[in-house]
C-alpha cells in the first residue's frame, strides 16, 4: 500500500469516526430531552424537579454572549406547570438568579394579562409587560410573572432568546420583591 493510500483511508476513517461521534451525541441529546410539540403540554417525571424556589432571591445580571443561560438573559427551556411539576411545556423565561446547580427564571408569556389583571391578582399572580424581544420570532409583546420562580437545569435549556435590558431587569426584580 502506498503512503498516498494509506493516508487517503486514515482521514476517510478520522472523518466517518467525527461523523459517528457527532451524530451519536445529537442523538443521545434528543433521546434524554427530547423537542416538545408546539402548543401541547410534554410529562416529565416529577422527581427530576425539585418544585419552585420559594427562597430568598438573590438577583443577579450577567449576560454573556457564550451560548450558555445566564442571568439576565431569556431561554427557551421545559417550564413546569405549578399545578403539576411532571407536565408541562416549552417557553421562554428569564433567568434571574442561580440556586446551586439551578438556575431560577421567572416565565413569559406572550397572553395580555392587563385585560384580567383583577382576576389575576385575586389567584395570586402578578404579570409585568417586557415588551417584545428576539425570544419570539413573531415579535409579540410579552410579560413576565412576578410571584413565581422556577429552576431550570442548565442542560434542559434549548436555546438563547435574548438578553434584556439592564434597566429593564432591574425593574423586573423590583418587581419580583414586591410580589413575593
Amino acid at each position: 500500500m502506498t503512503l498516498t493510500r494509506l493516508l487517503t483511508e486514515l482521514g476517510q476513517a478520522v472523518v466517518r469516526g467525527v461523523r459517528q461521534e457527532v451524530t451519536g451525541s445529537v442523538r443521545a441529546r434528543r433521546d434524554r430531552h427530547p423537542r416538545p410539540r408546539t402548543g401541547r403540554a410534554r410529562t416529565t417525571p416529577a422527581t427530576t424537579y425539585p418544585g419552585d424556589f420559594r427562597g430568598r432571591l438573590s438577583p443577579q445580571y450577567t449576560p454573556t454572549a457564550d451560548g450558555r443561560p445566564d442571568p439576565g438573559e431569556v431561554c427557551w427551556a421545559w417550564i413546569p406547570y405549578e399545578e403539576d411539576h411532571g407536565r408541562g411545556k416549552d417557553r421562554p423565561a428569564l433567568v434571574v438568579g442561580q440556586d446551586g446547580p439551578w438556575l431560577l427564571a421567572l416565565p413569559l408569556t406572550s397572553k395580555d394579562h392587563d385585560r384580567d389583571a383583577r382576576q389575576e391578582a385575586a389567584a395570586g399572580r402578578f404579570w409585568m409587560d417586557v415588551g417584545s424581544g428576539a425570544w419570539d420570532s413573531s415579535g409579540r409583546p410579552s410579560e413576565v410573572r412576578l410571584d413565581r420562580i422556577v429552576r431550570l437545569s442548565p442542560a434542559t435549556v434549548r436555546r438563547e432568546g435574548a438578553v434584556l435590558d439592564s434597566a429593564l431587569f432591574d425593574r423586573v426584580v423590583a418587581g419580583v420583591a414586591t410580589h413575593r
